[in-house]
């Protein structure tokens, strides 16, 4: 189970928004989706509860009397069900409430309640940061190159303001040199008068 999880293929979540990425996420199948989230969140959440989420896959499969495996979410009845099965102490309305308040959709009746809502309640992670979130087991790797990334944008930063600082001291040399030039020029004119 553990290979195929990281194996799912598709590394980037169609989308030119986070509201996009989120439905595109939401579109994929039962399993797809909770793949999605264990690649995004395997440290935090899905090392330690990967079997049960696992169950979860097989549970939506059964209740989605339509789709089975091909199914993306629940209808309402079925999500239902599908949290008594797991004891969990939320309706489907709660779900819904939980996820308008994080913008992660929107107001109006919700047809199908995709595993990816329950998995955003329960675990309480960011759904933005889901749709985001490297795929696979390359997070040092992203971690390493976000820090230098950071360090760059520093050093440009500290590059810039030391280019503004430099250019402000020339202007104000150049505003100190001008009576100078001037007085300088005046000389000259007198001394090439008198000669």
């Amino acid at each position: 189970f553990f290979l195929f999880c990281f194996n799912m293929g598709k590394a980037v979540l169609d989308g030119n928004s986070d509201k996009e990425k989120f439905a595109d996420l939401c579109s994929m199948t039962h399993k797809e989706q909770i793949i999605w989230f264990l690649n995004a969140f395997w440290t935090e959440v899905g090392e330690a509860n990967a079997e049960t989420l696992w169950k979860w896959c097989h549970t939506c499969t059964e209740l989605d009397l339509q789709f089975h495996e091909e199914g993306s979410g629940l209808d309402e009845m079925n999500a239902h069900r599908f949290l008594e099965i797991y004891n969990e102490t939320m309706t489907v309305r709660e779900l819904r409430e939980s996820l308008r308040s994080t913008g992660a959709i929107d107001a109006g009746r919700v047809k199908l309640v995709p595993i990816t809502y329950i998995l955003i309640f329960k675990y309480k992670v960011d759904w933005h940061e889901l749709v985001n979130r490297s795929q696979g087991d390359n997070r040092e790797e992203m971690e390493a190159a976000q820090k230098m990334l950071d360090e760059v944008k520093v050093l440009f930063k500290t590059a810039e303001a030391r280019q503004q600082d430099a250019l402000a001291r020339e202007n104000d040399a150049r505003e100190a040199e001008a009576p100078f030039k001037a007085a300088q020029e005046e000389l000259e004119a007198a001394l090439a008068e008198v000669k």
